[in-house]
């Protein structure tokens, strides 16, 4: 059964690193931010593993829930951070209310 634990974690640390991709190149701030807590929340999952296979789950589930909440409170505040500066979404884009009223023009 360690194996299965083992063989997942590697899976699961391989996926990471199509998160990292993202996160490194994503072509918005909000691609980076929702790459960023993905592999948070992998690394949640990959610190449960190794508690499985260590066989001391009720330790390791204390730390990853710590670092779950960290990284849930770091994605919020560092979107909202970005929300107020603008620079969620590319500086091209309209918003609906733009957009309604150049379709009035049309």
């Amino acid at each position: 059964m360690e194996t299965f634990f083992f063989y997942s974690g590697l899976y699961l640390s391989l996926i990471m690193f199509l998160s990292l991709y993202r996160a490194i190149f994503g072509p918005t701030v909000l691609d980076r931010l929702i790459g960023v807590n993905a592999i948070g929340s992998k690394t949640t999952v990959l610190l449960l593993l190794v508690g499985l296979i260590y066989g001391r789950v009720q330790m390791f589930v204390d730390i990853a829930l710590a670092y779950a909440l960290l990284n849930f409170i770091a994605v919020l505040a560092a979107s909202r951070y970005f929300q107020k500066k603008k620079g969620l979404y590319e500086k091209n884009t309209r918003t609906d209310f733009q957009v309604r009223q150049i379709r009035r023009r049309i």
